[in-house]
C-alpha cells in the first residue's frame, strides 16, 4: 500500500509538471506600445498574466513537494528493516 501511494504521488508530480509547462507557455503575450514621441515607430512589449504566473509557481512548488515525498517514501519502502 505504501508503494502504491508513492507511485501515485510521483504520478501527481508529473501531472503538476505538465500543468506547469502548459500554464507557463500561456503566461506571456506581446502587445504593441504606442510611440512616446511623434513620428517614432510602434514598439512591442511582453506582458505577463499574473494569475497564470501564480498558477505556474504553485504547480512547480506542488510538483517539487510531491516528488520529494514520493521518492522518500519509495526509498523508505526499499530499505531493509533492521531489528
Amino acid at each position: 500500500m505504501v508503494r502504491f501511494r508513492a507511485v501515485v504521488e510521483l504520478a501527481l508530480a508529473v501531472a503538476a509538471v505538465a500543468g506547469c509547462a502548459f500554464s507557463w507557455s500561456a503566461v506571456r503575450s506581446t502587445v504593441e506600445v504606442a510611440p512616446v514621441v511623434k513620428d517614432q515607430p510602434v514598439t512591442t512589449a511582453v506582458v505577463y498574466d499574473p494569475s497564470l504566473l501564480l498558477l505556474t509557481l504553485l504547480l512547480a512548488t506542488a510538483a517539487g513537494m510531491l516528488m520529494v515525498v514520493g521518492i522518500a517514501r519509495l526509498r523508505r519502502v526499499a530499505r531493509p528493516t533492521t531489528a
